[in-house]
């Protein structure tokens, strides 16, 4: 049985060993660190993680996992460069594990009366042309209702191309500088 003292000293114990943890920094220049990544793309401070600290997949990328990433459930090049392509989009949620971006509704400034919201899969911890999809959804205003309206496929497409393309910039100025 514990004793009233030997229970206060074993949570202080805790305490102490929980507080230590915070002290590491987290590297910033590797691609699965997540801080900071805010609408206005990497180190914004309107950053919806801040500079806490808190970051997904911040642990160490072994070989053979392609960018995988410790932390994350899915490739960290893909999902770093769907942020950064859709980080002008305000981010309504983010699941690293899942794979699953989503966007809020962003309305264009130069086009009143048309909202875009977007969804990004990340598809797998491999860095592949078919590793990324994305859905984008449009809405337009009639008679002061938001009413559906379809996006065409090359609009997808280039989304999905420009989050390919700096997942692989990503990618290779990780690799340089290995």
């Amino acid at each position: 049985m514990l004793t009233r003292s030997t229970s206060t000293a074993a949570l202080l114990l805790a305490v102490l060993a929980l507080g230590a943890c915070g002290a590491s920094k987290p590297n910033t220049t590797d691609p699965n660190y997540m801080g900071n990544v805010g609408p206005g793309g990497p180190n914004d401070p309107g950053s919806i993680l801040g500079d806490s600290g808190l970051g997904f997949g911040t642990g160490v990328n072994h070989k053979g996992d392609n960018g995988g990433g410790g932390g994350l459930g899915v490739n960290a090049y893909l999902w770093r460069g769907a942020l950064d392509t859709l980080g002008f989009m305000p981010l309504a949620s983010a699941d690293p594990f899942g794979g699953v971006i989503i966007t809020d509704w962003y309305q264009p400034p130069t086009s009143t009366g048309e909202r875009f919201k977007a969804t990004a899969y990340i598809l797998g911890r491999q860095l592949r042309a078919d590793g990324v999809r994305v859905s984008i959804f449009r809405q337009v205003q009639q008679g002061g209702v938001w009413v559906d309206a379809p996006v065409t496929s090359t609009t997808t497409a280039e989304i999905e191309n420009k989050v390919l393309a700096r997942a692989r910039e990503l990618s290779s100025q990780a690799a340089g500088a290995s």
